[in-house]
């Protein structure tokens, strides 16, 4: 992590560590090994200590070390919510992030629309994803699981004589019950930014 990123999620930590709930790894939907807690994060093995958030075989760099802090810090005792799905307009207080949202999470899949829908099987593997109910608009669509008890719904429109392509990115119902609507727009962007990573590799 660069210097600041680090201590903005390490002193998380020590809040999560200060009062750490019994059922912490209920509220995440971890698995739990004495004080420490592993699931899945971003598509890749995560496990946070006292000390360190490793994701994959490093330390959570950026960004992703606060959102992962923070998803712990929030955690709820209320499962996952899938359906009905939500714009991220519909959330309450998330006005002042919905133009970064629709740039940074939507409007960056546009150019990559075949290559996804190439890769889609990799991708789902990689997030414990699945495709998303019949009733889901788009020429495909698929679920994703950033974080244990967030789901996003990305719907993809491929380009045609009329339209261009496009991509639109749902939430599960109550996402916003686990993280903070800042933190919420930010999981958008990187897992969009994942899937690209994926479908270009």
């Amino acid at each position: 992590m660069t210097d600041q990123y680090r201590k903005i999620a390490l002193n998380n930590l020590e809040k999560l560590y200060g009062a750490l709930p019994e059922d912490l790894d209920l509220r995440m939907g971890a698995e739990r090994n004495h004080d420490e807690f592993v699931f899945q994060a971003f598509g890749e093995a995560c496990r946070i200590t006292r000390q360190d958030i490793i994701l994959g075989q490093e330390s959570a760099s950026g960004v992703l070390g606060i959102l992962i802090s923070l998803y712990a810090l929030h955690a709820a005792s209320a499962p996952v919510e899938v359906e009905p799905l939500k714009s991220f307009k519909e959330f309450p207080n998330s006005m002042p992030y919905v133009g970064a949202f629709s740039s940074h999470t939507e409007s960056v899949l546009v150019p990559h629309v075949e290559r996804i829908q190439k890769n889609a099987e990799i991708i789902l593997s990689i997030f414990n994803g699945r495709e998303a109910s019949a009733s889901t608009s788009g020429d495909f669509s698929f679920i994703v699981f950033p974080l244990p008890k967030i789901a996003l719904c990305y719907v993809f429109y491929r380009e045609d004589d009329e339209f261009p392509a496009s991509a639109i990115c749902l939430y599960s119902k109550n996402a916003n019950r686990f993280l903070p609507m800042d933190a919420l727009a930010d999981v958008g962007e990187y897992t969009s930014k994942k899937i690209i990573q994926l479908a270009e590799s």
